[in-house]
């Protein structure tokens, strides 16, 4: 991987691609037990120079080909100015951590994670996407499948993405909830870890259904495995109020956070949408930089109903 010096910047430089282990023991049980602590860190004298560091999940098991942070990075460093670092991590409670404990920047989380991490007092959202009033999840089958509605699924086993994702967990359980079943009382839920290991379960008949996001489902291979004719969705989740967040450690000095939020408004636009791939639906939303707290207030039930906390953004 080839770099460039500070001192030619700001010359066009190669951005560098980081991967930083899981969390320590420490470090996230830290995390879990502040939940509701208070206060911002000091903000660290501005650098121009200094790179904006993002931590990400990849996506897919070759993320240099599906994992849209690449084209996001890459188009923030053009609005900023600044050269732009992205650190691969291995869950959504590692990407909170890195921020919380001043080793990035900024993360991109879906809308529960971000309202879990928000709620901790120890990170900041620098901008929100508002929901768009569509549902967010449903639950796929194959199509001889016999399940045609979502209470056919009381007695059978649902995949969902992991306890972290909004459309993969939060959303559908919650859909579920709404039918009148109950997770581990009226069907069988397992965990794939992730949105494609769903989806092979799904097709190599380990499960009857498999919850995900009504996005990947419109926007078909490499994201959505499955051809016409070959499944069906059944149900639909409620909207979100928020989709996602860009969260930002609480340390940031003035001039990296108005950069950040300015190239965001700049990056996250229509015209934008399919080089931003899996987060294309960002690209249409409405922004709200620096959202209050209350913003996020309407999670509460949904995790209330999944039954997760901070500590299982795993």
């Amino acid at each position: 991987m080839f770099s460039e010096s500070r001192n030619s910047f700001p010359r066009k430089v190669i951005m560098r691609r980081y991967t930083l282990p899981a969390v320590g023991l420490l470090g996230v049980a830290a995390l879990a037990l502040t939940g509701c602590s208070g206060g911002s860190a000091e903000a660290a004298p501005s650098d121009p120079d200094a790179p904006i560091t993002i931590a990400t999940l990849p996506v897919g098991e070759d993320p240099t080909a599906e994992n849209p942070i690449e084209a996001f990075a890459d188009m923030l460093e053009k609005e900023t100015g600044r050269k732009v670092e992205v650190t691969d991590v291995p869950d959504y409670l590692s990407v909170v951590e890195a921020i919380r404990s001043d080793h990035v920047d900024i993360g991109i989380m879906s809308g529960f994670p971000s309202a879990l991490a928000v709620n901790t007092g120890e990170v900041d959202a620098l901008v929100a996407f508002k929901g768009d009033g569509k549902p967010v999840s449903t639950c796929v089958v194959l199509d001889d499948s016999p399940v045609q509605k979502v209470e056919d699924l009381k007695g059978k086993t649902v995949a969902f993405a992991d306890q972290a994702s909004s459309s993969g967990y939060f959303m559908p359980v919650y859909m579920l909830h709404e039918a009148g079943l109950e997770r581990d009382e009226d069907y069988e839920a397992i965990f794939a870890g992730g949105h494609e290991g769903s989806f092979a379960a799904l097709a190599q008949g380990q499960v009857d259904a498999a919850c995900t996001a009504v996005m990947l489902t419109e926007l078909g291979k490499p994201m959505f495995p499955f051809e016409d004719g070959e499944w069906r969705a059944v149900g639909e989740s409620p909207s979100m109020a928020v989709q996602g967040a860009v969260l930002g450690r609480q340390s940031l000095d003035d001039d990296t956070r108005a950069a950040i939020e300015k190239g965001i408004a700049a990056v996250f636009t229509p015209e934008n949408a399919e080089q931003l791939g899996a987060f294309g639906s960002f690209a249409a939303a409405e922004q709200v930089v620096e959202p209050q707290k209350d913003l996020f207030a309407s999670f509460a039930e949904i995790a209330s109903v999944a039954g997760v906390e901070l500590k299982d953004l795993k």
